[in-house]
């Protein structure tokens, strides 16, 4: 009997454990979830974009002429100072001849045997002027031999001097003539000559030098071959490393709300944060393509640095910075993570912690930056609310905070 009754216990007790555990395992858990918890604290609101130092001023040395450059002795590099009117930053001789095509070439040696026979007629009129010339002198002498005696009228001897002038002139002409004939001549043999294959010794005495403009640093090295350029055709660029600002592309659309004088801090460039400010906002944008294609409004913004340049002397002139412009900052602000909003309507609205429950709150943001907003009304400090809230949570649900550990 008593075995009996033991067995019946057993069962029972074995009976009720089952129905323990399924209620158990049926039992709803808690989600986990993450929480924050709002605080009153200092808040400020920041344009953030990627933007470039640039020296203030950059001088830019051009040719001011078509000519050959020439490479300079000693050689300049990127970073070598320079002074001003004294360091020669490049050297321009004249361009060699052009070649020219074989009937071209027919048609000079045509020219200058013609320009030959130009200058040889030249020369015998000259000749044939210079004796008509000796005999118009030698009838001069003597007919004043017979004015003297009154051989002749006065008519014969101005008749005689008439002539001298005249052939005198002719002569001063022919000679004009000839010189004329001999420069046509000489061009064209210039230009047949323009072919001879040998390049002639360039001589430095013809030579440009072009001297730095200011004092600095040379930045950007144009022209580092010897070569052919044009006239206006940039060499080199040279400026002060130590007289830097940073120029930022920014959205029309955020410049607006930019105001000059606006601090800003400046980081990823390789050292510390930095300090500087908004120095002018363009008054016109201009159209940029983004990576994606997309057709922007961007406004050069340019900010002046306002620590010493001990803390910025390592940065150089075209590097790469990211600014963040304040536009609004204040004190003791309510702030709750952006992580934490969504949208319930046209309304912002967030979970909230309510003995231990999820709980749907409705509140009203203010300013808001990429990580926080600021909280008008519908929370107040020491609030908990759940960060990035999933589609498992809704509100009247069990949570829990979740373990990191």
């Amino acid at each position: 009997m008593r075995t009996i009754w033991m067995k019946r216990t057993l069962g029972i007790a074995a009976l009720v454990a089952l129905a323990a555990g399924a209620v158990w395992f049926a039992w709803p858990r808690p989600t986990a979830v993450d929480l924050a918890t709002l605080t009153k604290g200092p808040m400020q609101v920041t344009i953030d974009d990627e933007a470039k130092t640039r020296v203030r001023h950059v001088y830019t040395v051009s040719a001011p002429i078509s000519g050959d450059v020439l490479r300079i002795s000693p050689p300049l590099h990127l970073g070598d100072q320079v002074t001003k009117d004294e360091t020669v930053v490049a050297v321009m001789q004249p361009t060699l001849p052009s070649f020219h095509d074989a009937r071209t070439h027919e048609e000079l040696r045509s020219a200058l045997a013609a320009a030959d026979a130009a200058v040889s007629l030249a020369a015998a009129e000259m000749r044939r002027i210079e004796a008509a010339l000796a005999f118009s002198r030698t009838e001069l002498v003597r007919a004043e031999a017979l004015a003297r005696t009154e051989a002749i009228s006065l008519k014969v001897l101005d008749g005689a001097k008439f002539d001298v002038e005249t052939n005198e002139a002719a002569l001063a002409s022919a000679k004009a003539q000839l010189e004329v004939r001999r420069n046509e001549r000489d061009s064209v043999a210039a230009r047949l000559g323009e072919q001879s294959g040998a390049a002639p010794e360039p001589d430095r005495a013809c030579c440009i030098q072009l001297r730095a403009p200011v004092t600095g640093s040379v930045l950007k090295i144009v022209q580092e071959s010897e070569g052919v350029v044009q006239a206006g055709a940039s060499l080199i660029e040279i400026g002060d490393p130590l007289d830097l600002e940073i120029v930022a592309d920014l959205l029309s659309t955020d410049a607006v709300r930019i105001k000059q004088g606006a601090p800003v801090w400046i980081d990823n460039w390789g050292g510390p944060p930095l300090q500087g400010r908004v120095s002018r906002v363009d008054p016109a944008g201009f159209t940029k393509v983004s990576a994606l294609g997309i057709e922007e409004q961007r406004v050069h913004t340019t900010i002046d640095f306002t620590d010493p340049p001990a803390n910025w002397s390592a940065l150089g002139h075209d590097y790469r910075v990211t600014v963040h412009v304040t536009i609004w900052k204040a004190e003791g602000v309510l702030t709750v993570p952006v992580g934490a909003l969504f949208r319930q309507g046209d309304d912002w609205a967030v979970f909230t912690l309510r003995d231990g429950r999820a709980r749907t709150a409705t509140i009203k943001v203010g300013q808001r930056n990429n990580r926080t907003a600021e909280v008008l009304s519908g929370l107040a400090a020491g609030d908990r609310v759940v960060l990035h809230p999933s589609d498992r949570v809704s509100d009247g649900m069990t949570i829990a905070e979740r373990d990191v550990r």
